[in-house]
């Protein structure tokens, strides 16, 4: 039996144009124009911290990882989004540590997490300055996503376990 992430195919499949993907998130046909605008607006006007995580993560640069900026998922634009993980990575100012931040951003995580997407969140002036720090968690937050959702083989045979090489 295979799990929604399978060796073979290397990330999360995809669904087809207008479906929900397997009852996790709406498929990115589903949103509004209105979600769309937004999310434009927001790639527009990236905080300081967000420009230097995105020059960090675009074009598959870290891990080969792919990377989307300001991605609407249901009612919520995601800072960064590793679809074939289902990774949310956010990025935070001062703000979100107040009450009324910290109860909104709890309340968009358990939703993402319902959803089957992990999220990880970072401070603005870790971002700004230890990327390399930052940079490390998303890569070992995105080891753990994998092997997560590797489906051991049954057979015997085929593809090696990870880890494993040819001797």
């Amino acid at each position: 039996m295979r799990g929604p992430y399978s060796r073979d195919e290397g990330c999360f499949p995809s669904p087809c144009k207008g479906e929900a993907g397997r009852g996790s998130t709406p498929s990115r046909f589903a949103r509004t124009p209105e979600m769309t605008e937004r999310a434009r607006r927001l790639r527009k006007d990236l905080t300081e911290a967000e420009k230097k995580l995105w020059r960090a993560l675009r074009r598959d640069q870290l891990d080969g990882l792919s990377f989307r900026r300001q991605h609407p998922v249901g009612a919520f634009v995601l800072d960064f989004y590793c679809p074939a993980l289902l990774l949310a990575v956010e990025v935070d100012g001062g703000q979100h540590n107040e009450a009324i931040g910290r109860a909104q951003d709890d309340r968009r995580t358990r939703w993402l997490e319902s959803k089957g997407i992990a999220v990880a969140r970072f401070w603005n002036n870790d971002v700004l300055g230890n990327l390399e720090g930052v940079l490390s968690e998303i890569i070992r937050l995105a080891e753990v996503r994998r092997l997560r959702h590797v489906t051991p083989s049954v057979s015997g045979g085929g593809t090696p376990p990870l880890g494993e090489v040819d001797r």
